[in-house]
């Protein structure tokens, strides 16, 4: 096992200490192929443990020089104790109650992938310095604010590129050999949970955000107060601007206790009129009053309503996601004129308030990436009637508080997933005059047919049908990007057209 004094010079790709190191990676998905084949470029020796894994995944470990043991994680591997490596590198599915991964914070030095990647950022450096990085976390919206965030940097004219948990990992992004100016990473709390608290492998973003919290992955961290401890160390060490949202006091709590580079900023986004220092919208105006000189007396325009409204960004969840995005641009000084091009151009991805289609005067609308009730929230506010379809694993979280709140104004709520008792019993408490319809089939090739068909039956002319399901896929389904397209597929077939060109969206849930 390598002294702490070896670990601690591995600040830079071009470190010797690489070399020779002893490493284990746990999982094997594409986070953790990515890890491999990094430090086998990099020089050191590598085992890799997954339960399983894909074929073509472990021939390709073969191939570049790697080894491959398969074997179940939630005993500890013989091999792994046998091993006794000099760093164990965790990828984010693998939960901290996991007995492998127990063991190697009690025996060995862990580190995630972003700890990893931070170390070796430097690799292709286009300026002077190593490409910074733009942080991005939340419950919800993180996808798509990277992407908005990507967008306008690009507009600016720098080479910028989203990666993490959007599905491109970190580590593939910076051996890139053409670079990059700036690193736009979406972190789920996972992510954040395995990333270190303090040295060489700590992130020092230029610019961070969490965009909303609410309780998620609960199973996975222990609890609320963990996974939102996850969140916070997005903020840690930011250089120029925290920004967080002004309608959630936990955001802004986690801003005050950040430990940040002297002179970095607070910078809150919302919907209304913005205080100085913030951004926000005054009538149809999106404006900046955080990063002009005359903040308490000026406003710098950075888009409008009618922008958002042609980019399908109007909605009130997408609005604030746009605002989030431009601060994180301003802090990098994109010009207003940049964020707006970026705005006027950008198309919100498949599965987040898709409209599949409208016939008879009902909308059919598919946001199968709201995989939990903080989600489903923005979604149904969005709506004036609603066919609600809900349902699926729900992760440890409640869904009695959405049900509550919105139950009994749908039309009617069409119950998917092989667990439905949660919803059923919701609605018999808070809404029990709404029409409860059942899809009973378990058949993945029937679900979404059976769930169309139902809403169907009860839709009326200006009703939107919602799929909204406030709860992960993997029950009956690949991903949510499975489930949405299946349930496109299911009302272009009810409706008697074609399905629209299929999409390639990744199928992460991690928040």
């Amino acid at each position: 096992m390598s002294s702490p004094s070896r670990l601690s010079s591995l600040d830079s790709w071009y470190a010797e200490g690489w070399k020779g190191l002893d490493v284990a990676v746990l999982g094997l998905g594409a986070t953790g192929f990515s890890v491999a084949d990094t430090l086998v470029e990099l020089g050191s020796d590598v085992t890799v443990y997954s339960t399983d894994a894909p074929a073509d995944s472990v021939e390709l470990l073969d191939v570049i020089g790697a080894r491959f043991v398969q074997t179940p994680l939630d005993v500890v591997p013989d091999a792994l104790v046998q091993q006794a490596p000099d760093v164990v590198i965790v990828s984010p599915g693998l939960p901290p109650h996991n007995a492998t991964v127990q063991w190697s914070v009690a025996s060995s030095t862990v580190w995630g992938d972003i700890e990893l990647a931070w170390r070796v950022r430097d690799k292709v450096v286009r300026g002077p310095v190593a490409a910074p990085w733009i942080t991005i976390t939340g419950t919800n919206g993180k996808t798509t604010t990277t992407q908005l965030t990507t967008a306008m940097y690009e507009s600016g004219g720098l080479r910028a590129v989203a990666c993490g948990n959007i599905g491109v990992p970190v580590l593939d992004v910076v051996r890139d050999p053409v670079g990059y100016d700036v690193l736009v990473v979406e972190l789920s709390s996972h992510q954040l949970h395995y990333m270190a608290d303090s040295g060489d492998g700590a992130v020092v973003p230029l610019a961070s955000a969490c965009l909303n919290i609410a309780d998620d992955h609960l199973e996975w961290h222990g609890s609320a107060e963990a996974y939102r401890a996850a969140k916070a160390k997005v903020y840690e060490r930011t250089v120029m601007a925290c920004v967080y949202n002004t309608s959630d006091e936990v955001t802004r709590h986690m801003v005050q206790e950040a430990d940040v580079v002297e002179g970095c900023r607070a910078v809150g986004f919302t919907p209304g009129v913005p205080a100085p220092g913030d951004v926000g919208i005054v009538e149809d105006v999106l404006c900046d009053r955080a990063f002009t000189e005359d903040r308490r007396n000026s406003a710098l325009e950075l888009s409008t309503v009618a922008d958002l409204e042609t980019a399908g960004l109007a909605s009130p969840h997408m609005t604030m996601n746009v605002l989030a995005a431009a601060a994180l641009a301003r802090a990098g000084t994109v010009q207003p004129g940049a964020i707006q091009a970026a705005v006027r151009g950008f198309r919100a991805d498949h599965h987040r308030t898709e409209l599949v289609a409208e016939a008879e005067g009902i909308a059919w609308v598919d946001d199968s990436k709201a995989t939990n009730p903080h989600a489903a929230t923005a979604s149904l506010a969005s709506f004036d009637t609603v066919v609600w379809i809900v349902g699926g694993l729900f992760k440890g979280v409640d869904i009695d508080g959405l049900v509550e709140r919105f139950g009994p104004d749908v039309r009617a709520v069409v119950v998917i997933g092989t667990d439905r008792g949660p919803v059923l019993e919701a609605f018999a408490r808070h809404a029990s005059a709404v029409p409860v319809l059942q899809v009973e089939t378990t058949d993945t090739d029937q679900v979404m047919r059976e769930a169309v068909r139902h809403a169907a039956s009860v839709a009326r002319p200006g009703d939107t049908v919602l799929l909204a399901p406030a709860a992960a896929s993997f029950d009956q389904f690949g991903s949510y990007a499975d489930r949405g397209r299946r349930f496109a597929a299911a009302v272009h077939e009810h409706l008697g057209g074609e399905v629209d060109g299929d999409d390639t969206d990744g199928s992460s849930e991690q928040s």
